[in-house]
């Protein structure tokens, strides 16, 4: 079964003050790096967003309207390529995902969606979409709905806890950059 990709790049990051895509670790832009570690869990794999990164890229409408749009707006771009499975959605500010945990959620035996949750919390941003979640995610978006969590609760979901994920990376692999304080403990974290 082939697994789409959707990369989120359209974020306005008015916490961090600059665009995260911009951020670099190792010297790699996170747009290039999601992109890439994207790339080698999916195909088709497009980004969704301003067009950041050397991947198709399309937009939410309108632009900058959160992460349920985007999904939308990438699975129906996907569908028009030809693409009817299930998809991977990476946010662009997750400098730890890397490919053997986009590998694992891949190749998750579950048949519908698959979130992985941190201490409780729902990880809907690098996470498998069944195709019918697809389809409710659009059905949302038609009706004015822009809550990712909207459409957790509408959606049959495997959750998959450390027990589960712990064997393809660790917690941190779902720490996002979301404020000058958070992109300060990353440096702090690379310098160990």
């Amino acid at each position: 079964m082939r697994i789409g990709g959707l990369l989120l790049t359209g974020g306005e990051s008015r916490r961090l003050g600059f665009a995260k895509h911009e951020v670099r670790v190792h010297g790699e832009r996170l747009a290039d790096r999601s992109a890439r570690v994207l790339a080698h869990a999916c195909d088709p794999v497009r980004e969704v967003g301003p067009g950041v990164t050397d991947l198709v890229a399309v937009r939410e409408d309108p632009p900058g309207s959160g992460p349920l749009a985007a999904l939308h707006a990438g699975a129906d771009a996907l569908r028009i390529d030809g693409h009817d499975g299930p998809v991977i959605l990476l946010a662009v500010d997750l400098p730890f995902v890397d490919e053997r945990l986009l590998g694992w959620l891949a190749a998750h035996p579950a048949s519908g969606s698959v979130v992985p949750r941190v201490a409780g919390a729902a990880q809907s941003v690098c996470a498998r979409f069944a195709p019918s979640a697809l389809m409710t995610a659009s059905e949302l978006v038609a009706a004015g709905v822009r809550s990712m969590h909207a459409l957790l609760d509408e959606i049959e979901i495997t959750y998959v806890d450390e027990a589960d994920w712990g064997v393809a990376c660790d917690a941190r692999a779902f720490t996002d950059i979301d404020t000058p304080q958070d992109l300060a403990a990353l440096e702090q974290q690379r310098r160990q």
